[in-house]
């Protein structure tokens, strides 16, 4: 057992490299990229798109997007509790609203399409909380996170340094 103190920074792993600023070197996707979300987001509570964001960031292994996602959450007043539970929402369904358990669920089977098409079911529960503009933001928005993941894990983007609002 720890004493409850962090490690100091000199124990730690260095960081990685990044492979690539793909931003510096595809400016226009960039922005296009920063258009899309803000689109998708549209109508959509912050809490919620926040635990969508990180769900699918879980998923795909992506330390950079957990980083961002996790920090602007807890600024926005998130808890902690919901934030870590959420990689065992099923298990935590308490913590969540059927809203946001509809939300999840249909980010997970979005995210992990090897695991076949989204289920008509998983449709169906995430269309009952929703009304048809705001599935689509839902799916625009599950859409967008996952696309930024791919970016940020591909060119190996390093996490830990995201203040809460950088890229808004």
């Amino acid at each position: 057992m720890g004493t409850g103190t962090a490690p100091a920074a000199s124990s730690r792993a260095p960081e990685h490299t990044p492979r690539l600023t793909w931003a510096k070197h595809a400016p226009e996707v960039y922005k296009a990229m920063l258009q899309f979300s803000k689109a998708a987001e549209r109508g959509l509570e912050s809490s919620l798109l926040e635990l969508v964001k990180i769900r699918a960031s879980q998923l795909n292994h992506c330390a950079f997007c957990l980083d961002m996602h996790s920090k602007d959450a807890l600024a926005a007043g998130e808890s902690v509790e919901r934030i870590v539970q959420l990689s065992a929402w099923e298990e935590s369904r308490h913590f969540y609203t059927e809203r946001e358990l509809a939300a999840i669920e249909l980010t997970e089977a979005i995210t992990v399409l090897t695991d076949g098409f989204v289920p008509d079911e998983v449709y169906a529960r995430a269309a009952g909380q929703f009304d048809d503009t705001e599935l689509a933001h839902l799916i625009s928005a599950i859409a967008v996170i996952n696309a930024w993941n791919r970016f940020a894990v591909t060119t190996r983007a390093v996490p830990g340094h995201y203040t809460p609002g950088q890229f808004t």
